[in-house]
This record gives C-alpha cells, sequence and structure tokens, in this order.
C-alpha cells in the first residue's frame, strides 16, 4: 500500500499528480496528511507543495485536454468527499489519453463521479451567490458568515472580489473555520479562529429591520407556502437569511 500524503492545499494536491505521473506509480491512495493515521507496514510518502510543478500541472490540464476539465477536476476537488483525490488522479490519466473527448465519456465510473460532483459543487457556488448576506460591522467592514456544504468559499471570493471593489469585506466559512478577508483589490484567506470578536455597527440593526419590513411587505399572506418555501430553498440556508 502506498500513501500520498499532501497539505490539503489545491497546490499541493496538484504537485502529487506532478510526482506520480513522472514516477509512473499508481497510488494506493492519496491523502491530506491531518486525515492520514499511520499504521504498520504501509509505504509512506509526504509530498511538500510545489507551486512550479502545481502550475505545470495546470496548464497541461488546460491545454492537453480542456479548460473545462480544469474546472470540473478544482469543483470536484473542493467537494472534499473522501476518495476524490484518488478520482481525480484516475480521471487525468484517463483524460490525458483522450483529450477533450473525456467529457463525452459517460461509461467511466469516475469520470462520471467527476462531473457530478463538479455540478454539485458549481449548484452550491451559484446559490450562495444570491443567499449570502453581508452585515456592517463597527469598523465599517462587510461581514458575511455562512456554513456550505462544500469548500466553496475560494470560488465565491473571486466573485465578490469582482463584484464589491470599493469596500473591505469578510467572508466566513464557519462550518469550516476558514475566512477570506478583501482589502484594496486583493484578498486573503485565513483560519477563521484569527477573525476579532464580531461586532455589528450601529446602523445594521437598523437596515437589517427594514430589510424585514420589505420581504413582509412583498409576501403575498394567502399564498405563503412554507413546504414550497423550503424545497425551493432548503431550512438548511436559513441560519443566515436575514429576512427569515
Amino acid at each position: 500500500m502506498i500513501y500520498y500524503l499532501y497539505d490539503g492545499s489545491f497546490s499541493g494536491f496538484l504537485t502529487v499528480i506532478y510526482d506520480t505521473f513522472c514516477s509512473k506509480e499508481k497510488p494506493d491512495y492519496i491523502l491530506k496528511k491531518s486525515a492520514y493515521q499511520r499504521r504498520l507496514f504501509e509505504k509512506i510518502k509526504e509530498i511538500e507543495t510545489n507551486k512550479e510543478k502545481a502550475d505545470k500541472v495546470a496548464k497541461a490540464i488546460k491545454n492537453k485536454i480542456s479548460k473545462k476539465s480544469y474546472k470540473n477536476i478544482y469543483y470536484s476537488f473542493l467537494s472534499e468527499k473522501k476518495g476524490v483525490e484518488l478520482d481525480i488522479f484516475y480521471y487525468l490519466k484517463l483524460a490525458f489519453k483522450k483529450g477533450k473527448t473525456i467529457e463525452e465519456n459517460w461509461a467511466n465510473d469516475r469520470v462520471r463521479r467527476i462531473k457530478r460532483l463538479s455540478k454539485k459543487v458549481g449548484r452550491e457556488r451559484h446559490k450562495y451567490l444570491g443567499l449570502l448576506r453581508f452585515r456592517e460591522l463597527k469598523e465599517g467592514i462587510l461581514y458575511a458568515p455562512f456554513e456550505p456544504d462544500y469548500n466553496v468559499l475560494p470560488i465565491l471570493s473571486n466573485h465578490f472580489a469582482s463584484r464589491i471593489k470599493n469596500y473591505r469585506w469578510v467572508i466566513h466559512d464557519k462550518s469550516r473555520e476558514f475566512a477570506v478577508i478583501y482589502e484594496n483589490g486583493e484578498w486573503i484567506m485565513i483560519d477563521g479562529n484569527e477573525l476579532p470578536e464580531v461586532k455589528y455597527g450601529e446602523n445594521e440593526k437598523y437596515y437589517q429591520e427594514l430589510w424585514k419590513k420589505f420581504f413582509e411587505h412583498i409576501t403575498i399572506e394567502n399564498r405563503k407556502n412554507l413546504d414550497l418555501q423550503a424545497n425551493f430553498m432548503p431550512k438548511k440556508y436559513w441560519n443566515y437569511l436575514i429576512e427569515k
């Protein structure tokens, strides 16, 4: 049994892909270091993240397969599903042979899994583009907490960095305790535990009340259907919706 261990980052994972492809070795498992529990008689290879190697793999995927395939493996990686790294490894082994036609290969189980996971992550990202709610803190910073099923924080941050350019803001994934801080055209990801205590600004409560009143005002009482509403917008999204 050969275990390839990496730091959990996408660059770290692409470094694993580079090393395994170059050595022509087939890993039995590809795991984050934090998820591995050491056992006897197992061969372990700890891979240090190498940006140059990761960039070469990313470029090769985009040029020799397709940009769509690159997006599919990145989104499926963000799903954090158990075993997804090995699925991506074998997907790429096949994709470098098939090229762009890999997207039409529905007969392969791993290809189907990668495409299915990519769609699920993409759907959740799309939902949070409309469901994420920013609150104003005392410092004038906009703060948006949420608890997504998948690790969509990186692909949400790119969107808001291009849409809310003139404000400082924080998006906080409370289920994973990661946060993105944006200021002056740049964003960085930090440990959510490093964030200071959240204290809302003086006007925040006032604006929340206005939003609730607006929501109530546009509601047609005799057409209210909470079950249907929950069907379109599951209750797992309600915790951080101001109007709920």
